[in-house]
């Protein structure tokens, strides 16, 4: 894949999305549906790296950038992670004087709302990829049920359903994971 083309998708992903995970619908759309530079398995990897590793939050955007075009990807997804913060800045000075008024308010309760809705049909799809067989829905089940009741932080759950899985496998190894 063109690793300018790349650069501007991911670019496009990072400017549209407010917060680390909402970039997933857009860089699924453009990049797995679209493209097919990458697939699902290795968008639900980029996803657990960027939140099992320190670092910022958004890292799997320069995981998926690795995947679509290896090296020069990931610096092409670098890239376009920092660059909407450092356009950030002087955006913000810009719109601080506009901060109270209705319409901004109402602007940003529709873009979070947008992103709600992207986040919940794009883990829909993952979903697929990632849940086929039961031992997985259990534990994706029990994963939810402990995030959900607890202020546990993700990378703990993702580590403990990770080790919950590799023990099914080793000791029911005729149970499908």
């Amino acid at each position: 894949m063109n690793v300018f083309l790349l650069y501007l998708l991911l670019l496009k992903a990072t400017v549209s999305a407010f917060s680390g995970m909402t970039v997933i619908p857009v860089m699924r759309d453009e990049l797995v549906v679209k493209r097919h530079a990458i697939t699902d398995d290795q968008l639900n990897t980029a996803i657990v790296i960027g939140r099992s590793t320190p670092g910022p939050n958004g890292l799997h955007v320069v995981c998926v950038g690795f995947f679509a075009a290896g090296y020069p990807g990931a610096l092409a997804g670098l890239l376009a992670l920092v660059t909407p913060a450092l356009l950030a800045i002087p955006i913000l000075r810009l719109l601080h004087a506009h901060r109270e008024g209705r319409r901004m308010r109402s602007a940003i309760h529709a873009v979070v709302i947008a992103s709600v809705g992207l986040m919940v049909g794009t883990a829909y799809d993952l979903s697929a990829s990632a849940l086929n067989s039961p031992a997985a829905w259990g534990v994706a089940a029990a994963a939810l049920v402990v995030l959900v009741a607890s202020r546990l932080d993700t990378v703990w759950v993702i580590a403990a359903a990770a080790l919950a899985m590799l023990a099914i496998s080793f000791f029911l190894p005729g149970l499908p994971v």
